[in-house]
């Protein structure tokens, strides 16, 4: 079972309508209301962008990437979701000049199990990752954005700074991560 976390984003309501229309089985969940003790039941986990910034977001999203490394579980973090993943793990973002958003070219940098070719994908971000910690791989990159897409190193645990669930490709995207 797949296990989306609902940290705000304007866009969740996307990619909950996508799942159900590819028939993927998931729950949806707020962090505020959530219950750590049921990490276990989840054997995948996609956590959303957000509005605003919020401590006990932060931390319940951390513990929830914190178990997915220990139990080698699959694990995307959308925009903020990517994030907080790097943060969790020693890593830098820094606030944009200019807010990203619209349609952008991803490059790939790393052969990988999500995207073999050049991809076109939805940007909405006011942050980005400004330094990656070891234990991460930039695996894609943009003329925008050093890092679209990230792995953490040998465990099926990804990051997108972009928005797959409003664009096409983006779309290809989710699925191949669901089927890993």
């Amino acid at each position: 079972m797949l296990l989306v976390v609902d940290n705000g984003s304007v866009y969740t309501q996307n990619l909950i309508d996508f799942l159900k229309e590819e028939k993927i089985k998931f729950e949806k969940i707020t962090p505020n209301n959530f219950s750590l003790d049921l990490l276990d039941k989840y054997e995948a986990f996609i956590l959303s962008g957000r509005r605003k910034n919020e401590k006990k977001i932060n931390e319940i999203n951390s513990k929830i990437i914190i178990h997915s490394i220990k139990n080698s579980k699959k694990l995307l973090g959308i925009c903020y979701g990517s994030e907080i993943l790097s943060l969790t793990l020693g890593g830098t973002i820094r606030k944009l000049q200019l807010p990203q958003k619209g349609i952008e070219e991803i490059s790939i940098l790393t052969r990988n199990d999500l995207i073999n070719n050049k991809i076109m994908v939805f940007e909405s971000h006011g942050f980005e990752i400004s330094k990656l910690p070891n234990s991460l791989i930039s695996l894609a990159s943009s003329r925008n954005c050093t890092y679209e897409i990230i792995q953490y190193k040998g465990k099926p645990i990804f990051g997108t700074q972009f928005h797959p669930e409003m664009s096409h490709d983006g779309k290809n995207l989710l699925i191949k991560f669901c089927s890993l």
